[in-house]
C-alpha cells in the first residue's frame, strides 16, 4: 500500500483532465486502524458529574413510574347527560330537532290557528257573558224605569188600550235591541287586535320553542365535546405517564450535547387559555339561552350556568 507525502498534477488540454506528473510515496505493509466507530468523549470531571447524575435520574425514574399522580386516586369520568336531560336519560329519550321544528313550524296552519284564536278571543263565553250582563242591565232600566213612564203617561192621556201605548213599547224594543247589537259590535271589534296579538305572540312563541330546542342541543353538543375531551385527557396522562417519566430521562441523557427540544407534557392535556374561551363561549350561549325568556336575571342565571359549563374544560 503506498501513502503518499507528495503528489503533483498538471492540467492537459487534449484530455481535458488532469495528469500526474510527479508524486513521492512509501511503501507501508503494517496494520490499518479502520474509521468504522466514533467515541465522542469530554473531560473527566464533567463525565463524573453526568454519570452521577444519571444515577439520581434512574432512581427518580423508578420511583416516579409506580407514583403515577393520575392513578393515586381514581379519576371517575364526568357525564353530562344527568345534567342536561336527567338521570336515566340520553339525548335519544327526546324529540329530534326536526320534530320539534315539524310540530311548532312547517306543521303548523296559520289558518287555523286564526280562526281558533278568533273564536276563543271574540266569539268567547266570556263576551257571551258581557254582552248578556249588558242587555239584562239595559232591560231592568226599561223595567224599571222607561216603561213606568209610558204607562204612566199613556194613562194619564186614557191610551191605555189604543195602539199609540203598543207601539210606544215596540220602539222602545226596537231601541233595547238596537243597543244590545251595537253593544256587541263594539265589544267585538275592539277585540279584534288583542285577536291578533294573540296569534302574533303565538307565532313568535313557537319560533322562540324552536329556536332555543336547536341552543339547547348546540350547548349540549359542546360541553359533550368538552367532557369528552377532559374524560380522555385525564386517561391519556395517566396510560402515557410511564413514557412522561421516561421523556425527562431522556433530556438527561442528551444534557451533553447541549439544548434539546423535548416534550414533557401528554396529549390531551387541557390549556388555560382552552379553558378560558370554553368558558366564554359557555357564557355566551348561555346568556343567548337565558335571553329567549326577555327576563333580565334569567339572562344572567343563563350567562353564569353557561360559564360553569363551558369551564369544566
Amino acid at each position: 500500500m503506498k501513502v503518499y507525502s507528495c503528489v503533483s498534477f498538471y492540467w492537459d488540454e487534449s484530455k481535458k483532465e488532469y495528469v500526474q506528473d510527479y508524486a513521492e510515496y512509501e511503501e507501508y505493509e503494517g496494520p490499518v486502524a479502520l474509521c468504522e466507530e466514533t467515541m465522542i468523549r469530554y473531560a473527566d470531571y464533567v463525565q463524573e458529574h453526568h454519570d452521577a447524575f444519571l444515577n439520581e435520574i434512574e432512581a427518580s425514574r423508578i420511583a416516579a413510574i409506580p407514583a403515577n399522580p393520575w392513578n393515586i386516586t381514581p379519576y371517575t369520568d364526568i357525564t353530562c347527560d344527568a345534567a342536561f336531560f336527567g338521570v336515566g336519560y340520553l339525548i335519544s329519550s327526546f324529540p329530534s330537532l326536526y320534530d320539534v321544528y315539524g310540530k311548532f313550524m312547517a306543521g303548523l296552519d296559520i289558518e287555523v290557528l286564526w280562526t281558533q284564536i278568533f273564536e276563543d278571543t271574540v266569539n268567547s263565553p266570556v263576551v257571551d257573558n258581557l254582552v248578556a250582563a249588558e242587555v239584562a242591565l239595559m232591560e231592568d232600566d226599561i223595567e224599571e224605569n222607561i216603561l213606568p213612564r209610558l204607562q204612566t203617561g199613556m194613562r194619564d192621556i186614557n191610551s191605555i188600550m189604543a195602539s199609540t201605548f203598543v207601539i210606544g213599547k215596540a220602539l222602545i224594543e226596537n231601541a233595547r235591541v238596537k243597543a244590545r247589537n251595537k253593544y256587541a259590535a263594539e265589544l267585538h271589534y275592539k277585540l279584534i287586535p288583542l285577536a291578533t296579538e294573540k296569534w302574533n305572540t303565538h307565532l313568535e312563541w313557537n319560533k322562540n320553542v324552536v329556536s332555543v330546542y336547536a341552543e339547547l342541543m348546540k350547548f349540549y353538543f359542546a360541553a359533550r365535546i368538552d367532557v369528552d375531551d377532559s374524560n380522555y385527557s385525564m386517561a391519556a396522562k395517566d396510560a402515557l405517564w410511564p413514557f412522561t417519566v421516561l421523556e425527562f430521562e431522556r433530556a438527561a441523557l442528551g444534557a451533553l450535547q447541549g439544548a434539546m427540544t423535548t416534550k414533557t407534557d401528554v396529549a390531551g392535556a387541557s390549556t388555560a387559555k382552552k379553558a378560558i374561551s370554553g368558558a366564554l363561549s359557555g357564557a355566551a350561549m348561555g346568556a343567548m339561552i337565558g335571553g329567549k325568556t326577555g327576563s333580565g336575571w334569567m339572562i344572567g342565571a343563563g350567562a353564569v350556568l353557561g360559564g360553569l359549563a363551558g369551564a369544566i374544560d
